[in-house]
């Protein structure tokens, strides 16, 4: 890592969003994991009802323990690696519900991001299943649309979920096609490219390995620019009501 001068950053924090860089990056233990070191991203630290993580793993590195009351999701971002026995290269993923257990391994070495949450049950539907994929075989859509801005939805959008996973993929010169202000919370990894994040009243550049927490009701808009692709994953919660208190 390049030494910033001067103390400077691209890292933000604020009450509704923060902009982690990173050079801003600090790695840490995390039991039941080895040959791994975490970066805790987002977490309730910031007011988040979420934790994202990302996992750098070694050449036989392995994570293992139990869910408990939350639902993890983990994407491959760089390498490979098994997940409770699914074999999952870059572009994978895997979701697993609450009230099971885990188990990550990596011959090689791989970069894992996780999003774990609580379970929010749904009175009469049925808990979710796991779902292990590759986001090379998720059907692209237009974003309202708009054929610049392509969105691929990596879970099912049953009541029985209570979190979407989508990866949006924009053209350079692509937008979202309004600045948007919502209920819902999102954690946020940029995977290639770069742009720029209106967030409240700010304007803010991101690229590649940038994590981002936003808030409900954060206004937020972006704009890919230079001359590639711009991509991020994302969670989002869904088919919850509000809750009160």
């Amino acid at each position: 890592m390049i030494p910033t001068p001067l103390g400077t950053t691209r890292t933000v924090v604020r009450p509704l969003y923060a902009l982690i860089a990173p050079d801003s990056h600090v790695p840490g233990v995390e039991p039941g994991w080895t040959k791994t070191v975490p970066f805790v991203l987002v977490s309730a630290g910031l007011g988040a009802r979420i934790t994202e993580t990302l996992y750098v793993m070694e050449a036989g590195g392995r994570g293992a323990g139990h869910t408990h009351g939350d639902e993890h999701f983990y994407y491959v971002v760089e390498g490979a690696c098994a997940v409770n026995g699914n074999e999952l290269g870059a572009g994978g993923f895997a979701y697993l519900p609450a009230g099971g257990t885990f188990e990550i391994t990596s011959k090689a070495g791989a970069r894992v991001l996780l999003f774990a949450k609580k379970y929010e049950v749904l009175p009469g539907a049925a808990a979710p299943e796991a779902v292990f994929g590759d986001e090379k075989k998720v059907k692209s859509e237009a974003f309202l649309g708009d054929p610049a801005a392509q969105l691929q939805a990596l879970l099912p959008d049953g009541p029985e979920f209570d979190m979407a996973v989508n990866i949006f993929t924009y053209a350079p010169g692509g937008t979202l096609p309004f600045v948007e202000c919502h209920v819902m919370e999102h954690g946020m990894l940029i995977l290639d490219g770069a742009g720029v994040y209106k967030l409240g009243d700010d304007w803010h550049p991101v690229e590649k390995g940038d994590a981002l927490w936003l808030a409900p009701y954060c206004p937020q808009w972006f704009v890919a620019m230079g001359k590639t692709p711009a991509r991020y994953i994302y969670y989002k919660d869904v088919n919850r009501a509000p809750r009160l208190g």
